[in-house]
């Protein structure tokens, strides 16, 4: 760790953004910087957030007729932001630890904030402090009206998001990190969004079984990053879980996952769960289907996985937010 600063250093100095990414940084004036920042953060994720948070949300109002736009706009922006944190501490400590460089498979089809030279190391560390900042402060207010449970959900959520890549545990780094954001964006958040509109755990069975695809697709997001940059993190020495099973299992631990999400909504119907509206999960099946073809192809894992598999995970999102409405409002007969 003594010659972190001086790999920065190196790493930053040596980067040169290719092709959108020169463009997006040399873009003049205020708009295109903040887009840039923007863009840094990872956007295209922000779906699942916005998704876990909505079902809980929602479900509130079908299990407890408890629905809040205001409160459920504060935990979206609370949650977004602690999602935009994770994604810039983790591209800092991979930047520290000599992961993130130029070359490196992240560089190439995204805006990395620090090997891009868009901030310094401890611009990174600062704006993520900065988000960090905004969570808790909403935490606080609903803490206020709600009590504990938010307050130990927000402080489990919190150590998650930082031990994901920072020392000592750096729970990445041992193939943990699909496990931990199945957990985060299936349970955790939609039980929190679900607790915050009612303020009580009843019905919590079912909304946990629905969160639980929600969470599985999230997790194969995180899978297919890995895959594809399995080679690259087993050089550096990175046991992700990719790395540990190995190509052929982690690409039918994949398709297994996928296929799951699509068995435990079957059962959800079956069982009550969620109304027959929620067929309508099933037509995002064709989209699952092309993508574990693609990933099994002789061309390999695409470079730009987990932005297609994160496709898959918001269209199913979205599928299922349109069941729950739908059978709010037009009860199925």
């Amino acid at each position: 760790m003594a010659e972190a600063p001086t790999l920065v250093k190196n790493v930053v100095e040596k980067a040169k953004p290719p092709g959108l990414i020169s463009s997006i940084c040399s873009c003049p004036g205020k708009k295109s910087k903040l887009w840039s920042y923007f863009l840094a953060l990872r956007p295209w994720s922000f779906t699942m957030t916005v998704i876990s948070v909505a079902v809980g949300s929602i479900m509130g109002l079908l299990l407890q007729g408890a629905f809040s736009f205001g409160l459920a706009l504060l935990v979206l922006i609370g949650m977004i932001a602690i999602h935009g944190a994770t994604n810039l501490l983790n591209d800092y400590f991979d930047t520290i630890y000599g992961v993130d460089k130029p070359g490196a498979p992240t560089t190439l089809y995204r805006l990395h904030p620090i090997v891009s030279g868009l901030f310094s190391p401890r611009q990174a560390l600062l704006f993520s402090l900065v988000l960090y900042s905004v969570t808790a402060l909403i935490a606080i207010y609903i803490v206020g009206f709600r009590g504990w449970p938010i307050a130990a959900l927000t402080i489990t959520g919190g150590c998650a998001s930082v031990a994901y890549t920072a020392g000592p545990i750096k729970y990445k780094y041992r193939g943990m990190g699909e496990i931990s954001v199945f957990l985060m964006w299936g349970p955790l958040m939609t039980l929190g969004s679900y607790f915050v509109q009612t303020g009580v755990f009843e019905g919590a069975v079912k909304v946990l079984f629905v969160s639980l695809p929600l969470g599985m697709l999230v997790a194969v997001v995180l899978l297919a990053n890995n895959l594809k940059d399995l080679a690259y993190d087993s050089e550096m020495k990175i046991n992700t879980l990719a790395v540990r099973l190995g190509p052929a299992r982690s690409l039918k631990l994949f398709a297994w996952l996928i296929f799951g999400a699509y068995f435990l909504s079957s059962l959800e119907i079956f069982f009550g769960y969620l109304s027959w509206w929620a067929i309508a999960i099933f037509f995002s099946l064709p989209l699952a289907l092309h993508l574990i073809y693609v990933f099994n192809k002789d061309a390999g894992i695409p470079p730009d996985a987990d932005p297609r598999t994160a496709r898959l995970s918001t269209v199913f999102g979205l599928l299922v937010i349109f069941s729950l409405l739908t059978g709010y409002f037009i009860p199925f007969p």
